[in-house]
């Protein structure tokens, strides 16, 4: 299982990266945020999903572990697959596509290319409870009624890598303020976590 790959990205294609490691190139599916960010020969780091099929393996690609564990979600429903997880989590953010989730917003979901609306209502109904409550309010453009796009939350994928689920990663941010350093962050949430 390639749980990560780290190197310099060598070329870029439609959807997806090439990532060379010591010499070999791996290719990465990625989102349209992290294609927009991974520049030609600068360092990438992805934490990936390996997915085998019969006849085929692909590597898909996260720059956070709150997307790649999002992203794991997504697959678990019925009629998703990772294609089309891929093209959800392209929508915005992982944090937003979260928040839709969480929220019961299923027309946000439905805007993703390949995702119609019973499977983004399927989505919100199998997830909801899954993927915790929003960290965060979320607002919609005046304009268009998107969602706005939000910064991953560095705070929520530490507490991710030390074994959290998205839910309880969530849930215990809860109540600390986000205005706060992401080392702080993470001190206050283990602490209100081991006093309840």
């Amino acid at each position: 299982m390639i749980a990560l790959v780290r190197g310099v990205v060598v070329e870029k294609f439609i959807s997806s990266v090439v990532v060379d490691v010591g010499g070999i190139g791996y290719e990465v599916q990625v989102a349209a945020g992290d294609y927009g960010r991974a520049l030609p020969e600068q360092e990438a780091r992805f934490y990936t999903y390996h997915h085998v099929r019969e006849q085929s393996e692909e590597l898909f690609g996260f720059s956070t572990l709150a997307a790649k564990r999002l992203f794991e979600l997504l697959i678990t429903v019925q009629g998703v697959g990772p294609k089309a997880a891929l093209a959800i989590l392209s929508l915005g953010e992982a944090e937003a596509v979260r928040a839709a989730v969480a929220s019961g917003d299923a027309h946000y979901i439905a805007g993703a290319s390949g995702v119609g609306k019973k499977t983004a209502e399927r989505i919100v109904v199998d997830l909801r409870d899954k993927v915790g409550a929003p960290s965060y309010v979320p607002t919609r453009d005046a304009t268009t009624g998107a969602l706005a796009n939000f910064a991953g939350d560095e705070a929520l994928d530490a507490l991710m890598a030390l074994g959290f689920t998205l839910a309880d990663a969530t849930s215990a941010l809860g109540g600390v303020p986000t205005d706060r350093p992401t080392a702080e962050r993470v001190k206050l949430a283990l602490k209100q976590r081991t006093t309840r």
